[in-house]
């Protein structure tokens, strides 16, 4: 496989044809290399349009995002060199690694400690200082840190629980999947002043739920 023509196709047929205008974003996408942080059975894959497996299939199956999605929520999300970042999921490493070059620093939380092992190595191996990868469960985010410029939860939630928002700065901006299987909201909300928050629906999807989400009340008949 030619690696630099199948990302120059990725970011092309993809990404670019998915609203993703941003220059920097598009770059960026060249800058760090996602096939470094896909499994070695899956590199093959690295830049299909496609959730890639990063669990065995007898665990809860986590995934890498496609990449038209990765590159989408990082232009919506417009991360600044002085923001402070908060990423529920660490996954690979790789969403980690593009939030890291555009932010100050990256708190990023995996609650699977094989994964969390998994990208800490490849951020480590890219040579990603700005990025601390801790293990612990973060379906309420994490107060260690807060509170933050991003937010970022990758996997989704059935309902966003306060706390979330709780830990945003005004000015800040949180993404979350939000709602059930088969259709899912990808969202937005930005807190414009303290207690005060703007919504915006960015597309729909369905990607698998978070560990642990906080459940809504659910009526019984």
């Amino acid at each position: 496989m030619n690696v630099e023509q199948a990302r120059f196709n990725m970011v092309e047929q993809q990404i670019r044809t998915w609203e993703v205008l941003d220059q920097d974003v598009l770059d960026l996408l060249y800058t760090v290399h996602r096939e470094d942080f896909v499994p070695p059975a899956y590199r093959g894959l690295a830049f299909s349009d496609l959730q890639i497996p990063l669990t065995p299939q007898a665990e809860p199956c986590e995934h890498m995002w496609v990449p038209k999605f990765e590159a989408r929520v990082l232009q919506e999300l417009e991360v600044k060199k002085s923001d402070s970042v908060l990423e529920v999921g660490t996954g690979s490493g790789y969403f980690a690694a593009l939030l890291a070059h555009r932010a100050r620093q990256v708190h990023s939380l995996e609650i699977n400690p094989a994964l969390a092992s998994f990208g800490r190595q490849n951020l480590a191996r890219a040579g990603i200082e700005n990025v601390t990868v801790e293990q612990g469960d973060g379906s309420r985010g994490w107060s260690g840190k807060a509170p933050y410029d991003v937010i970022v939860v990758t996997s989704s939630l059935p309902m966003l629980p306060d706390e979330f928002l709780a830990q945003l700065r005004p000015g800040g901006r949180l993404f979350a999947v939000l709602g059930d299987a088969p259709v899912m909201a990808a969202r937005l909300v930005t807190c414009t002043v303290p207690d005060s928050f703007v919504q915006r629906d960015l597309f729909e999807t369905c990607i698998a739920q978070l560990r642990n989400a906080v459940q809504p009340e659910r009526f019984q008949f």
